[in-house]
This record gives C-alpha cells, sequence and structure tokens, in this order.
C-alpha cells in the first residue's frame, strides 16, 4: 500500500515525482501551512507507481505505445479514434488486487464512517506546471463523488483522461514523451461550495504583473465554471501593504454577472455528479463575498505566497455547511511572474 497510496499529510514538494506537483503540493500546505491557520481539506494520493503498475500488468503500455507511435496527430480523424480506443482499453482493464484493497482501505480511512461522504477525484500529473509549459486542466476532474465504486470508476476516468485528443495533441507538439508524463490521482473530502461560492486568487495584479495586491475571483457554485471561463465572476482587488498594517485594504471591486453556477445532482457516478444551472437574479446583483471573508482569503494566500516565496495561483471554496473558507489547489503562477516589471506594452 505505500507503494501506492499516500495520505496528503504525509507528502511534501520533495514527492513531486511520485504523486504530482497537485498532489505534493496539498500534502506541503497540510504539513506546513495548517498549523498556521491555512485550511485544506484532508485526502490521499494514488501514487504514478500504481500507475504505471496498472498499465504493464494489463499490457496496456506496449498497445498505447504502438497506437501513439503509429499516430498522425495532424489527422483530426486518425487523432479522435486513438484517442477513444486508448481510453477504452484503459476502462476495461480492472486494477489489480493490490490496488484495489488499497483504495478500499484508503477510502474506508476518510469516509470515517460516513458512506455519504463526497470527494472531488483529480489528476496531478507529473509534468504539470513546468516553467515552459502547463498540463494543468488538460486531465478530467471529477467532483461529488460518493461511494467506492463510483471512487474506483473516476479512477479510472482519472487515468484515461491522459489521452484525451487535446493532451495528445499538446504533448506532441511540444516535444514530451507519452511515456513521461504520468498522472496520479488525488482522491479529496468535497468541499460544498455548491451551497455557496468558490472562486481563484492570484498574489499578483493578473493583468499587469503588479505583485502588491492579490486579485480575487468569486462566483456560486463549484469552482469549474471559474476555472473554465463559463461565468463572468466578482473581481476584487486587495493592497497587501495596506492589508498588513491592519488597515482597510481592499482597492476595487467590480460585481460580475455570475449568471449560472454548477451544483452536485442526486447521481454520484463520474460524468453525472454535477449539474450547471441558473443564479437567481437577485443573488446575481449582489456580491459572493463579504469583507471579513474577503480578508481571510487573502490572509491564506498571503501566507501561501510567503511558504513558497513566489506569487501563487490558487483556488479556494466556501462550504455552504460549515460556513469556513478553503484552500482546494494551490500552484505556481507561471504567467505574469515570468514578465519582466521594467517592461510595459
Amino acid at each position: 500500500m505505500d507503494e501506492y497510496i499516500y495520505r496528503f499529510e504525509n507528502l511534501g514538494l520533495k514527492d513531486i515525482d511520485c504523486v504530482g506537483g497537485k498532489n505534493a503540493s496539498l500534502g506541503d500546505m497540510i504539513s506546513n501551512l495548517n498549523q498556521l491557520g491555512v485550511s485544506v481539506p484532508d485526502g490521499f494520493a494514488i501514487s504514478v507507481r500504481a500507475y504505471w503498475d496498472f498499465l504493464k500488468a494489463g499490457g496496456l503500455d506496449q498497445r498505447i505505445s504502438e497506437a501513439l507511435a503509429m499516430l498522425n496527430v495532424s489527422d483530426a480523424v486518425s487523432l479522435a479514434e486513438t484517442g477513444v480506443n486508448i481510453r477504452q482499453w484503459i476502462m476495461d482493464t480492472p486494477f489489480s488486487g493490490a490496488l484495489d484493497d488499497a483504495i478500499d482501505h484508503a477510502f474506508a480511512e476518510l469516509q470515517r464512517g460516513n458512506p455519504e461522504l463526497s470527494v472531488a477525484v483529480r489528476s496531478s500529473v507529473t509534468a504539470e506546471d513546468l516553467p515552459d509549459a502547463s498540463f494543468a486542466g488538460q486531465q478530467q476532474t471529477y467532483l461529488n463523488i460518493i461511494g467506492l465504486e463510483n471512487v474506483k470508476r473516476a479512477i479510472h476516468e482519472v487515468f484515461s483522461s491522459l489521452f484525451n485528443d487535446r493532451a495528445i495533441s499538446y504533448r506532441n507538439h511540444h516535444g514530451f514523451e507519452h511515456q513521461n508524463v504520468a498522472p496520479s490521482v488525488g482522491v479529496q473530502r468535497m468541499v460544498r461550495s455548491d451551497l455557496a461560492c468558490s472562486g481563484v486568487m492570484v498574489t499578483l495584479d493578473a493583468e499587469s504583473g503588479f505583485q502588491d495586491v492579490v486579485f480575487l475571483t468569486a462566483s456560486y457554485g463549484l469552482g469549474e465554471t471559474v476555472m473554465q471561463s463559463t461565468v463572468n465572476p466578482d473581481e476584487y482587488y486587495v493592497h497587501k501593504p495596506t492589508f498588513r498594517e491592519g488597515r482597510q485594504a481592499i482597492l476595487r471591486r467590480n460585481i460580475g454577472s455570475k449568471a449560472i453556477k454548477m451544483t452536485c445532482t442526486n447521481n454520484a457516478i463520474a460524468g453525472q455528479s454535477v449539474q450547471t444551472v441558473d443564479v437567481e437574479r437577485r443573488d446575481r446583483l449582489k456580491f459572493a463575498l463579504n469583507d471579513e471573508e474577503i480578508y481571510e482569503l487573502t490572509r491564506q494566500a498571503l501566507i501561501i505566497e510567503n511558504h513558497y516565496q513566489r506569487p501563487m495561483d490558487i483556488e479556494w471554496a466556501k462550504d455552504g455547511l460549515d460556513g469556513k473558507l478553503y484552500i482546494v489547489q494551490a500552484r505556481p503562477e507561471t504567467l505574469k511572474s515570468r514578465v519582466s516589471a521594467s517592461v510595459m506594452e
């Protein structure tokens, strides 16, 4: 089990090769920042080793290599057919007994006797968020997954999503060998932001690169609508030096239309567990966050930025059940932070 499953609390940045950047970052924050007041939901990671052993045990590694070697990525029809075939092979191949048992045990520990516990199942690719390329968002995320068998199906889906058309094409065009990119899978306790709100924080101005502000966005429901840019969220700018002095520090706030939100359904199967619905007019016309919540998120963002000593791109979510604000992902900001501060365009 130690080779296949790792609890987040036992992970750190040293484990990126084992569980990918996303899972290693979650573990690092739980281990080092929890006592400073950064709230990260617990969970566990399925290692890259588990993925490689899964492919080898089923003989899939050879079949996939042969299929990709024959692929002309410029041919859209061929790309689609090859991707569909590979993904189906993965979905049809059962986990080994060892991996199956490891998942059973880890999920039972996470449930702690609660059979209705819902989780998010996400990919954490070993090559994601590199300085010269980003694989973030190319693999699938499954939210509101309830029950052991549904979790296992979602893990299969994450494994197979490494071979969606976009991911295959991206690796090919950027010169990454397919066999050098592998997914770890994170299984994390769901934050019920479908009953509240969620969004993104960047510890600099996302447009100019100015580093003395925290830029926050917020919209109702699960965070996927913000991440996929399918909703126009509220925006807030907080001035870091003024905030550190304990004074009113919100420079600007813009209200977004927030026309839609993603919510959980009563179906906990991957691909059917969420839905998008319209937001009522009275909720669209008010801000999703109050000042106290804006400052609490800013406080956590600055702790994270100070820990990593670089600008960070952070996903947050408010739980509508307990009312608390949680950090669900944090990664280095890889666009504006690389732009020269002495050049204005």
